[in-house]
């Protein structure tokens, strides 16, 4: 017993000393009883060990315990590096999140820092809803302005379309120049990605009121955008090598998608069958029609959608088309367009009819030679005085059987996709068409 103090107390002031706090405590005593006993280890001693006791056995505890403690430091010391390197690892994480987060969803970028497979290559069959957007008669519009211009239209269009995107969950897989490829159901799937989908195809063509105030403040014409759907099972995963690859959705799936968003008019979303079947219930339909894509050995139906109903509740903007007689028809000529490109057999028509976004042409050419439904033409028109036929008007065919005053007539209804600024001027100043709200110098037309 030491004057003063006892082993108890000289242990507890010990354990509080910075110095001394890690050092093992092993108690000699003579105090046998169990109580003592527990209450030595419970205020930090390591051992207790009473007497009489043998010497090469308190060596032997002495000895163990300082190799649990050398044990202790080294596992404290590897800790503590490795909470060193954990930082380190979080702060590239966080430093790649801030660079590849501009290219790639937030999902994806997650995939690949944090699924074991993430930087594998392969894929795995996966049904998913595919959204391809693009503007409509773009590449005709930006070949007459500078590249400046053009990445400052595009640059504005895509960061509200980004944000409406991102509002519904989607995967932008890319940009395709004017053109945006959307992945609903990977790399994350969710019950509702069709009716996801479509909403955001609503939501996107109504956001184009506000890019169109920002566009036209510009001094630039206003854009319109088609965008077609569809489901399908495709393959998803990383396609590349081990160097460079990238996160994508193969298969005829997507290929079908861009079909259908390729017969769509500006303004309008066409869903596949396929898409249709999985939200009849909530989507809302103008039309249907059976067209056979290039690709595609068996006709398919598309949808015209009007909106969505349910928690969305989203309806695109129906303007009634009305068409003004023209004061004197206009001839022209018009070639069918296969793809990219322009037949080369020109057909002699009439355009006798004008409406704000488009036309209603005859031509007295066979039938067998008339265009068909949502055939795309390059139009050159033929007026007196005046360059018009030097410019390239480009149009789809959204009727091809159409009758006037009773009589058979070869008669197409088109809608403009891209019309230069000098033939808009033209047409209405030199048919004195008759102004209305909805037929103004503001109209995609005028």
């Amino acid at each position: 017993m030491m004057p003063g103090i006892d082993g108890f107390e000289t242990c507890r002031r010990l354990q509080k000393n910075e110095v001394t706090k890690d050092t093992p405590i092993i108690f000699i005593t003579a105090k046998v009883d169990p109580v003592d006993k527990i209450k030595g280890l419970e205020i930090g001693a390591v051992d207790y060990i009473t007497k009489p006791f043998e010497a090469a056995e308190v060596i032997a505890r002495v000895n163990r315990h300082l190799m649990i403690r050398n044990l202790q430091k080294q596992l404290e010391k590897q800790n503590q590096e490795l909470d060193a390197k954990n930082q380190e690892l979080e702060k590239k994480n966080q430093l790649l999140r801030q660079v590849f987060g501009c290219h790639l969803s937030n999902e994806i970028v997650d995939m690949l820092l944090e699924a074991e497979s993430g930087l594998k290559l392969g894929g795995e069959r996966r049904e998913i809803t595919v959204l391809t957007s693009d503007i409509r008669g773009f590449t005709a519009k930006a070949n007459k302005l500078s590249p400046e211009q053009v990445i400052e239209i595009l640059n504005l269009y895509l960061t509200v379309m980004v944000d409406v995107i991102n509002k519904y969950q989607g995967t932008i897989n890319e940009f395709l120049g004017d053109g945006i490829l959307v992945f609903f159901g990977a790399p994350i799937a969710r019950e509702d990605d069709p009716e996801r989908a479509i909403a955001c195809a609503v939501a996107m063509q109504l956001a184009m009121d506000e890019i169109n105030e920002q566009v036209q403040s510009l001094g630039f014409a206003p854009l319109e955008i088609g965008i077609g759907i569809n489901t399908s099972e495709v393959v998803v995963g990383n396609i590349g090598s081990e160097k460079r690859l990238k996160y994508s959705a193969i298969g005829n799936g997507v290929n079908l998608a861009y079909r259908i968003e390729s017969y769509s008019i500006g303004g309008q979303i066409l869903i596949s069958e396929s898409t249709f079947k999985k939200v009849s219930e909530q989507v809302k339909i103008n039309s249907e029609t059976t067209i056979k894509p290039k690709g595609i050995q068996q006709p398919i139906t598309i949808y015209d959608v009007d909106g969505i109903t349910g928690k969305y509740n989203l309806y695109l903007h129906q303007e009634e088309e009305i068409f003004l007689p023209l004061l004197e028809e206009i001839s022209l000529q018009y070639n069918i367009l296969d793809g990219k490109q322009v037949n080369d057999q020109s057909v002699n028509a009439t355009l006798f009819k004008l409406s704000p976004k488009g036309a209603l042409i005859r031509s007295d050419v066979e039938k067998a030679l008339f265009p068909k439904m949502l055939n795309n033409l390059k139009i050159n028109f033929n007026l007196p005085n005046s360059k018009m036929a030097d410019e390239d008007v480009y149009a789809k065919v959204l009727s091809d059987n159409m009758l006037s005053d009773g009589e058979n007539e070869n008669i197409l209804h088109i809608h403009f996709t891209s019309i230069p600024r000098k033939v808009k001027a033209q047409l209405v100043a030199l048919f004195k068409i008759k102004w209305t709200p909805a037929f103004s110098v503001n109209h995609p037309l005028i």
